[in-house]
């Protein structure tokens, strides 16, 4: 029976990946915070204090306090993730956000035409993230996040070229009574990066990496301690369906301090643990981790830091 699971999810993994994992943007649809991660990420209705308008931009429109948060992702192959962002109501009935997200990948050894080593080059992702969100009915918000997008890839110690871009998200958040919330997000719509290779390629020219656009729609329940969250993503190259995408996640909450998570999404196992504490006022303060295992038997350890006031 345990080898049959094995099996099985090894499967879902090649599934889930084969076709759309190695797109542009792969960055920004691999789970940012060590709390979401641990869940599967599958926040499409589920409120992320650590980043709380990559989700789903519509939250910000439900605020009532200011919200910083920062994460770090370690991952195998000298791989990095990591996030910042701020977001706080904006009265009556709206909600704004920024945030920063860069990506990498630090040691690559460059080498001559001759495959002589040269010296150690990096690559790097980078986005800043502008959000607003508006409360149409007290029950009711629409949120998008503007992306602006930057992608600087080395071809040899000395060259390099970037890739830019600009892109939106574009949410729908229903909180339906205390327990149910439902979430739907269009996420990068439009997002692509625009290249121009003439400078290194003597038949360089303009090229275009478009981002797949995933349409997500979720939710989640709360009942004492425990919360179960999901959503399903259909993934789509603008004009053709690619794949669908499940997650689902768990949390169970003991004394309002220590919580429990586990989930499976992004092709990935993932478990992880939350302490939250008051620094300056009852629970204005958190710290998550997370650890994630997907089927190539590649790692990921994510910790994130929450603190509203």
């Amino acid at each position: 029976m345990k080898q049959t699971f094995i099996y099985l999810l090894f499967f879902l993994t090649i599934l889930e990946g084969q076709d759309w994992a190695g797109q542009s943007g792969g960055f920004l649809r691999m789970g940012m915070t060590a709390r979401s991660a641990a869940m599967g990420g599958g926040f499409t209705a589920e409120l992320d204090n650590s980043f709380v308008t990559f989700h789903n931009p519509a939250w910000a429109a439900f605020l009532t306090r200011k919200h910083v948060g920062s994460s770090y992702t370690n991952l195998s192959l000298d791989r990095r993730l990591a996030a910042t962002s701020i977001s706080m109501s904006l009265p009556p009935t709206a909600g704004v956000g920024i945030s920063w997200v860069s990506a990498g990948v630090t040691d690559i050894q460059g080498r001559t035409s001759a495959g002589e080593k040269s010296s150690m080059m990096q690559t790097s992702e980078n986005t800043i993230m502008i959000s607003f969100a508006q409360r149409i009915q007290p029950w009711f918000s629409v949120g998008a996040n503007f992306k602006i997008l930057k992608y600087d890839l080395p071809i040899t110690n000395s060259d390099q070229i970037s890739g830019s871009g600009i892109g939106f998200d574009l949410g729908f958040l229903i909180k339906s009574g205390e327990y149910m919330t439902f979430g739907f997000v269009v996420q990068d719509l439009t997002s692509s990066y625009q290249w121009d290779t003439n400078a290194i390629f003597t038949q360089g020219g303009p090229y275009k990496d478009d981002f797949p656009t995933i349409y997500r729609l979720g939710s989640r329940f709360k009942n004492k301690g425990l919360k179960v969250i999901g959503d399903i993503g259909l993934i789509t190259n603008h004009s053709n369906y690619v794949s669908i995408l499940p997650r689902v996640g768990v949390e169970y909450g003991f004394l309002d301090k220590y919580y429990f998570r586990g989930g499976y999404g992004n092709a990935r196992l993932a478990f992880g643990v939350g302490y939250g504490y008051g620094l300056f006022k009852d629970n204005d303060s958190s710290i998550d981790y997370s650890f994630s295992l997907d089927g190539a038997v590649q790692t990921g350890h994510t910790i994130s830091y929450a603190f509203n006031f």
